[in-house]
């Protein structure tokens, strides 16, 4: 039988919106037992973590992500692009993707989110090259369940490619019969609807400008019939809005209404173009709104109106987004630049320590359809992120050692990060798999994607 986790004296532990100091955390099996001062138990009894320089938050949830651009982070030739060129330069390497760099590109991003805090992500793969002949989303749970990652991912599809008056290469794209064939299969296969689930899936077509309306409609219909919920990328940029009002002489959530993709089992990545009366819209359904900020600063789209979004109710979550377009998997990170991006636009007081912690956590697991998990309280799942404070990078911070952990520091790593009651990162190295291994497979694997690219 494993023993419990007992994580001692904690110097801070963030608990459904309050700092308690000086408590001790019972972990046994897959959930929290106790949370109280003096826990005792011996070393026979129980797995114990001297806590005591450290802060424990509830892990983070990532809402959107693709793995597989981990292959193709900082190309020089696309440092400086905005959203279409960008895409437009990286299908023509992205379609040499194979079901190697699927899995290992998943192993990295998943490595990354874990030693930085998150517990639960998902990943919206939306790239089918006609090379890979392998299950995609099998390969990827597969990554995930020897990482220990709660993972839910989107099954995401595009079917406009270039000679549809899309962006990507024919060879990446599916027909949309076979696109919700295989989009009901894995959710027979891989879905579990319980709110503590270590897998979910979700269906995402790519973008209003990557596939038809009609199948975008049949893919919402699909996921409602099925019990799951849907994700898309939207008001990402003015382009994608011009794209949308010049091909279908409507704005992009004016789509969305027409093909029934809105509503409380919906979100959208990005969501920056929103007007007042689409923000109204978005609070009046239900529908969530997947925040990416270095993304969006990366890729000059903009600046989203979280701020806004928030006082009128709409459920926002945080995410890394793509490797390619952010260049990083740190999701602590994306934390701090939810915090300052909003102060850019709004002021120094426009969004605080605590709003963004609920955002990063609470938020994207209900988005998602979890329960029980994004708060440290008795009974709730055992996802949690320990960050050791006792380093120069904190000196002088810890009046407020939660909001250190945004405000300050100069590395965003865990030293232990917990899934589902288990240590995944333990003293800051992942469990499972060997760091150095697998970033040197993924350099090998980006330098053959680049060769074959110049190759044509």
């Amino acid at each position: 039988m494993t023993k419990p986790l007992l994580l001692k004296d904690c110097m801070a532990v963030y608990s459904d919106g309050k700092t308690l100091r000086n408590y001790d955390i019972l972990i046994n099996d897959t959930v929290i037992e106790k949370l109280e001062k003096n826990i005792q138990l011996t070393r026979k009894e129980a797995v114990v973590f001297d806590c005591s320089t450290c802060v424990v938050l509830p892990g983070f949830v990532n809402t959107h992500h693709h793995f597989y651009q981990v292959l193709t982070r900082n190309l020089p030739q696309a440092q400086n692009s905005k959203l279409f060129p960008w895409l437009v330069y990286h299908y023509d390497v992205w379609k040499h993707l194979t079901a190697e760099g699927i899995y290992h590109s998943t192993l990295a991003a998943i490595g990354e989110l874990l030693k930085t805090g998150c517990t639960c992500t998902t990943d919206h793969h939306y790239l089918y090259p006609k090379g890979v002949s392998e299950d995609i989303p099998s390969i990827q749970f597969e990554a995930a369940s020897r990482c220990g990652m709660r993972f839910s991912p989107t099954r995401g599809s595009m079917s406009l490619s270039k000679k549809d008056g899309g962006l990507p290469p024919d060879s990446v794209v599916q027909e949309e019969e076979r696109i919700l064939q295989e989009s009901a299969g894995i959710i027979d296969r891989y879905h579990d609807s319980s709110p503590t689930a270590m897998r979910k899936v979700i269906l995402a077509p790519c973008s209003p400008f990557s596939v038809t309306n009609e199948l975008m409609r049949e893919t919402a219909r699909l996921a409602r019939k099925k019990k799951v919920r849907l994700h898309t990328h939207l008001a990402e940029t003015e382009d994608e809005t011009n794209f949308c009002i010049k091909r279908y002489g409507k704005r992009p959530l004016a789509l969305m209404e027409e093909t029934e993709f809105i509503g409380n089992d919906v979100s959208y990545a990005h969501g920056i173009h929103f007007t007042d009366e689409e923000l109204d819209l978005l609070a009046q359904t239900g529908t969530a709104v997947c925040h990416c900020p270095s993304s969006n600063m990366r890729l000059g789209s903009g600046i989203a109106r979280v701020r806004e979004m928030l006082d009128r109710g709409i459920t926002v979550g945080v995410a890394v987004d793509g490797s390619a377009s952010n260049d990083a998997s740190d999701m602590l990170g994306e934390l701090r630049q939810t915090l300052l991006l909003q102060r850019v636009r709004y002021g120094a007081d426009a969004l605080g320590v605590r709003e963004v912690i609920k955002m990063g956590t609470e938020n994207g697991a209900a988005m998602f359809g979890f329960g029980n998990i994004g708060k440290i309280l008795p009974g709730w799942t055992a996802d949690m992120a320990v960050f050791d404070m006792n380093r120069i990078d904190y000196a002088g911070s810890l009046s407020d050692p939660v909001a250190a952990l945004l405000f300050s520091g100069a590395c965003h790593m865990t030293r232990e990060t917990i899934v589902n009651g288990k240590i995944v990162v333990e003293e800051g190295r992942l469990l499972g798999y060997d760091e150095e291994d697998i970033a040197a497979r993924v350099n090998d694997l980006a330098a053959e994607m680049l060769l074959k690219s110049a190759q044509g």
